[in-house]
């Protein structure tokens, strides 16, 4: 995984689970779920079954426990065979309440094979390359469709959508940004008063109730905000009157 991509990945097989949660270079075990599962028995798979219930059980209840959504965007489930398969049916046609939360972002999940459910396999699904092109994609959902959005109001109302660092300072000058968008490599500047001036703007839009995307430029979808010079906003009114700014420091920039 790149750096700072988090995630929480479940390995699982018949009776033996973990959750996981890898951020950077670390592996932290939230919990471990261990049920005996019968064999099945020639006619009747009842007892097999009902134990395979009780496990699927566990373990979504660990991942309504241990995953918080407002920091992990992306659940990697993975097992040997349609383990996986049978648990995500589990966890989202199930009535119980608690499982909401699961139900709520299943779109969130991604599921895939590894040989086995110990632990020692989350190694194995991180070094496949395809894995973490998909679960970047999927972490990056919600910065794909806030740039989506930023280009169909530049289209449709032009007046409040921007971009560039002068034209986003002034709207948050008049606590005007709605959605504000920004890539990560901005606070990697060798400038320190450049990095702490986006990470103001940042806890600005957020202290008046603005939401951030904070996009990384290793995904496409932060290639083509860095077009855009790397931040951009929607606002929550019509600011004409940036456009001319717009104008102005193009005239003074050619002076």
């Amino acid at each position: 995984l790149s750096s700072g991509i988090n995630a929480e990945y479940g390995v699982l097989q018949e009776g033996l689970g973990y959750v996981c949660l890898v951020r950077q270079s670390m592996t932290i075990t939230r919990a471990k779920v261990e049920i005996p599962i019968p064999r099945k028995r020639r006619g009747s798979c009842t007892n097999h079954d009902k134990a395979m219930l009780r496990f699927f059980d566990a373990i979504g209840q660990a991942m309504v426990r241990h995953i918080d959504f407002a920091v992990v965007k992306c659940v990697l489930i993975a097992s040997p065979g349609f383990v996986k398969d049978k648990l995500m049916e589990y966890v989202l046609s199930t009535e119980r309440p608690e499982f909401k939360p699961l139900q709520e972002q299943k779109s969130s999940f991604v599921l895939c094979h590894s040989s086995s459910g110990h632990k020692h396999a989350v190694s194995e699904i991180l070094a496949d390359q395809n894995i973490t092109s998909r679960l970047a994609d999927t972490k990056a959902a919600g910065e794909v469709k806030a740039l989506t959005d930023f280009y169909a109001m530049l289209n449709n109302e032009p007046a409040r959508a921007f971009y560039g660092p002068q034209q986003c300072l002034a709207a948050n000058e008049n606590e005007a940004i709605d959605v504000l968008l920004v890539t990560d490599s901005l606070f990697r500047s060798n400038d320190i008063a450049e990095r702490q001036k986006y990470v103001q703007l940042v806890e600005d839009v957020r202290s008046y109730g603005g939401t951030v995307h904070i996009f990384s430029s290793l995904h496409v979808s932060g290639e083509k905000l860095g077009l855009l010079s790397g931040v951009a906003a929607l606002l929550r009114f019509p600011m004409p009157e940036l456009e001319d700014l717009t104008v102005d420091s193009d005239d003074s920039d050619s002076d």
